[in-house]
C-alpha cells in the first residue's frame, strides 16, 4: 500500500506539541519592524499555537506527525 506524503514546506514550518496542537512561528516579523509598534514586536516573540481551523488544515499536510 503506498504511503501518504508529508508536505515538505509544512514540516519545515510547523511542529506538533505533545497534546496534539500545532505550533508555528509568529507572523508579521520578517520585515517592516519600524512601522510595527513596540508592543506588537514584544508580544510576537517566540512561537504560537494555531487556532482550530488552521490546525485542521496543517494536520492534513502532516499525516504522520501525530
Amino acid at each position: 500500500m503506498p504511503k501518504m506524503k508529508t508536505k515538505s514546506g509544512a514540516k519545515k514550518r510547523f511542529k506538533m506539541t505533545a497534546s496534539g496542537r500545532v505550533k508555528a512561528g509568529q507572523a508579521g516579523k520578517r520585515h517592516g519592524m519600524i512601522k510595527r509598534s513596540t508592543k506588537f514586536i514584544r508580544t510576537a516573540r517566540g512561537t504560537t499555537i494555531l487556532c482550530a481551523a488552521d490546525e485542521k488544515i496543517v494536520k492534513k499536510y502532516m499525516p504522520y506527525a501525530r
